[in-house]
């Protein structure tokens, strides 16, 4: 008698990200040394920043500001009233050696935002991600490992404390993800907010955008949580996706083999794809937090509340809606288009240059995207501008230019401007739709070709498109493709 196999254990990920999110002030949030990024070592630096003895830190006004911002663009409740703590731990680009920070009552709780992911079959799938909170604090500096030793690596380190004190708003999700590709598409969303508000750059290279992912696995139906383990040094939304792939087979193999998961901080090796241990992960005990006594607690009014609430942009999100619900676009497209917000205000304003809007995004997310990869432009600084674009959509609608006229003449559009219509005419690139001109050129080409002629006619229908072709060769372009093959058929079987 045989037994059947024990059924094999079906695991789930328990995901969660910590984003730090570099504001774009002029100044620090505690002094006013600049922010500018790649400055020379050690000139961005002032007292203040660098904790000497009886200096006193001031809150940038700035700071607050777009921190709240953030957290209403992200659905958060804002604190009527929260402070700024001491967190102390010790670290070579640490100038204080604490980081004023905020614990117990932070600007910013309880939010959310939605992300899109494809089911395995291509279809989106909408999720709402929560918002734990959202928090200001300073950056510390940077180490520089300089020198070199073929067994021992860097020989010495710098630090650079161009950085310290930069203000940061540290945002922390609640454990919702489940996956790489969701944790990916969540630190892009998030991303794509504080672009939108301008709240941040979300330069992932120049470090203003920095994810820490908290991710641990248990057998589905579990409820308890499984040993968190944090992975750093991700610089890209695609490394984000894959070392989350890379630890939840580690820990589920770990767990299948009876191995303890220990709570600790990895890093993510890009060379070899793999994430590494690279220290037992501290608690917030670790940290000794207490009240910042240099600062005043932090009160924001309900008028001051609103005031910066009525200027904050259409989110991605709502722009996706509308897209599909008022403008009748997919979800792709409506993805695509609201990616970039230069990108959606230029295709809205088509629209409302009275634009087809499938047509304008499909010029936008074609054409008009492969030339600005190509001259590495934003899609501020082409010359063919919106209503230009609505001009040339709305020249092939009522039927003035082919869609392959207005090809042809988009690379001068783009590059000089200037009315579409005008190019047209200079250009003599109107269409002909003249019944009786086209017959006289169909009658051209069918005198020209009399062996294809005669092929058609004893069977080999297949030749309309060659004399099709041919008369747009010899009209270059400019014949109305529905009537060339009407009065075409009729002449090919000699009606």
């Amino acid at each position: 008698m045989t037994t059947a196999a024990p059924a094999k254990t079906q695991y789930e990920a328990i995901i969660g990200l910590e984003t730090h999110c570099q504001l774009s002030t002029e100044t620090k949030i505690f002094s006013n040394s600049s922010t500018k990024f790649g400055a020379t070592p050690n000139t961005n630096i002032d007292p203040i920043c660098m904790g000497m003895p009886g200096v006193l830190p001031v809150l940038n006004q700035k700071v607050l500001e777009y921190a709240v911002k953030a957290g209403l663009a992200l659905n958060c409740q804002i604190a009527p009233y929260s402070k700024f703590d001491r967190k102390q731990y010790f670290y070579p680009d640490l100038p204080k050696n604490y980081q004023i920070s905020q614990y117990d009552l932070p600007i910013a709780e309880h939010g959310s935002l939605e992300i899109e992911v494809s089911d395995d079959d291509g279809n989106p799938i909408r999720k709402t991600i929560g918002i734990t909170r959202l928090h200001m604090e300073e950056d510390a500096g940077k180490l520089v490992h300089a020198g070199s030793d073929r067994l021992a690596g860097s020989t010495y380190s710098l630090v650079d404390f161009n950085r310290a004190g930069v203000p940061l708003i540290e945002i922390v999700s609640e454990p919702d993800l489940r996956s790489g590709q969701e944790a990916a598409e969540y630190a892009q969303e998030l991303r794509r907010i504080v672009r939108y508000i301008g709240v941040s750059d979300g330069n992932m290279q120049e470090g203003s955008l920095r994810c820490d992912v908290n991710i641990s696995v248990r057998p589905v139906g579990q409820k308890e949580f499984g040993t968190k383990v944090e992975i750093k040094n991700m610089n890209s939304f695609n490394a984000i996706q894959k070392a989350i792939e890379y630890e939840i087979d580690r820990q589920i193999a770990a767990v299948e083999a009876g191995k303890s998961i220990i709570q600790e901080t990895r890093l993510w090796e890009e060379g070899s794809q793999r994430t590494i241990s690279m220290r037992t992960k501290e608690g917030s005990s670790d940290y000794r937090y207490f009240p910042e006594p240099d600062l005043p607690p932090i009160e924001v009014s309900t008028e001051q509340l609103e005031q910066w609430r009525s200027e904050l942009a259409e989110l991605p999100a709502q722009k996706r809606h509308r897209y599909e619900s008022e403008l009748g676009l997919s979800a792709y497209d409506a993805r695509v288009l609201t990616d970039d917000r230069q990108v959606a205000e230029y295709f809205e304003t088509s629209v409302a240059a009275n634009a087809n809007p499938k047509q304008a995004a499909n010029w936008v997310m074609g054409d008009i995207a492969a030339y600005l990869k190509t001259e590495k432009l934003a899609i501020t600084e082409i010359a063919l501008k919106p209503n230009t674009l609505a001009e040339l959509i709305n020249l092939i609608d009522d039927d003035t230019i082919s869609g392959k006229i207005a090809k042809e003449i988009l690379p001068e559009l783009l590059s000089q401007g200037g009315s579409a219509r005008e190019l047209v005419e200079r250009k003599g690139l109107i269409k002909i739709s003249d019944p009786d001109q086209l017959s006289t050129i169909i009658d051209e080409v069918l005198a020209a070709n009399p062996k294809k002629l005669e092929q058609y006619r004893n069977g080999k229908t297949k030749l309309q498109g060659f004399f099709v072709g041919q008369v747009m060769k010899k009209t270059s372009g400019r014949a109305d493709p529905k009537l060339t093959n009407q009065i075409l058929g009729k002449k090919l079987k000699g009606d």
